[in-house]
């Protein structure tokens, strides 16, 4: 089987290289960016809808180029490779995979073509930190009840897709225009954004009909894989800075490199990268191609291999550059930051592998003398 790019897809993958190293390849301009709201930068999400990019996984009706998984994860990778923060995960794959999965025609040509020519931000209101937020029939369609929070980039979004708990039983997804809601925005650990969102009595369009739960768990699934590429991107700059300091960095006047043991991390640290890069790249393939039984299961074992790996290559690039990796100023530590938030976003290591333990007994048992 052949595991390389074509050359459209290596043409994709220099593009966006170009284009985001062009601004976030000097780290400085990637720190400026999300020290002030809304934490990326509106003319790169201009130029990235330009080049295509915000269209890639939507059809050519709805807006978009009808590009598939392994074109969206070639962006993933060069987002994750400079830190670049504008919103593709959160907005476009899932947010925008909600709306592409559950909307209408009318609703998938309105808000889809907006996202994809960089006219609009998205965001998933899902978590809560309390009860469930309540969807209520009403004269002229639904309104909501309740609290979402932690909603990743939900101040600065144009739109809101809600997930809220039905009358009759379910979770339904419904449109919420932003300015409709009560939302207090604040920095996380990483440089994005959230925002705590509160609903009451506010307007909100349905998005299909009846339970959407298995629409959620297909697109989170998905998301989850395209969050496993953006941090191969992520792990990838970081090994290569490490190596790179360990032949420049001098003590006892030799480098860093001339002592075997550091060599050995450093090893060892590729090795977790190339398992890693193996088994998201096979989860994309399952995404592209797989049923929906088939893709969360991928999801969850190449997600528990990006919470193993992503926590190792960070941790040992910080201790590799000795004092000057535990600053805030040397970019080392924020791509470890962005590794931990990516685990974390959908459900962390220890999620994925109760997840996986608990089908164990659903397998066939094998006799190893047979």
């Amino acid at each position: 089987m052949d595991f390389t790019y074509d050359d459209e897809q290596r043409a994709l993958r220099e593009a966006v290289r170009g284009l985001v190293g062009s601004t976030y390849g000097d780290f400085e301009n990637r720190r400026r960016t999300v020290a002030e709201d809304p934490g990326f930068d509106d003319t790169m999400w201009k130029r990235l809808a330009e080049m295509g990019v915000l269209g890639l996984p939507f059809d050519e009706e709805d807006g978009g180029t009808g590009a598939g998984p392994i074109e969206t994860s070639i962006v993933a990778q060069e987002l994750g490779r400079v830190l670049a923060p504008e919103p593709f995960l959160t907005s476009v794959v899932l947010a925008g995979g909600l709306v592409a999965m559950a909307g209408s025609d009318e609703q998938r040509a309105e808000v889809l073509g907006a996202l994809s020519a960089g006219e609009m931000v998205l965001a998933f209101a899902h978590d809560e930190p309390g009860e469930a937020v309540l969807a209520t029939h009403a004269s002229d369609g639904w309104v909501l009840f309740g609290v979402k929070e932690p909603v990743l980039h939900g101040a600065r979004a144009d739109r809101l897709v809600v997930s809220a708990a039905l009358p009759d039983g379910g979770t339904g997804l419904f449109l919420v225009d932003g300015s409709t809601a009560t939302r207090s925005g604040y920095p996380t650990h990483d440089g994005g954004r959230a925002a705590r969102v509160t609903f009451d009595a506010t307007p909100a369009t349905a998005l299909g009909a009846g339970d959407q739960s298995a629409v959620i768990d297909l697109v989170l699934d998905g998301t989850r894989i395209m969050a496993g590429n953006e941090a191969i991107g992520a792990m990838e700059v970081a090994l290569e800075s490490t190596t790179a300091y360990l032949k420049s960095r001098k003590q006892f006047g030799v480098t860093l490199n001339t002592f075997q043991s550091l060599n050995f991390r450093a090893a060892d640290m590729y090795v977790s990268l190339e398992l890693t890069r193996s088994i998201v790249a096979w989860a994309t393939m399952v995404l592209a191609e797989g049923t929906p039984e088939e893709v969360a299961e991928a999801s969850a074992r190449a997600s528990l291999q990006v919470s193993r790996a992503g926590r190792h290559i960070g941790q040992e690039a910080i201790q590799l550059h000795g004092g000057i990796g535990m600053t805030a100023e040397y970019a080392v530590g924020s791509y470890t930051s962005r590794l931990t938030a990516l685990d974390h976003m959908f459900g962390d290591g220890n999620h994925h592998l109760r997840s996986l333990a608990g089908k164990v007994g659903g397998y066939d048992e094998v006799d190893p003398l047979a």
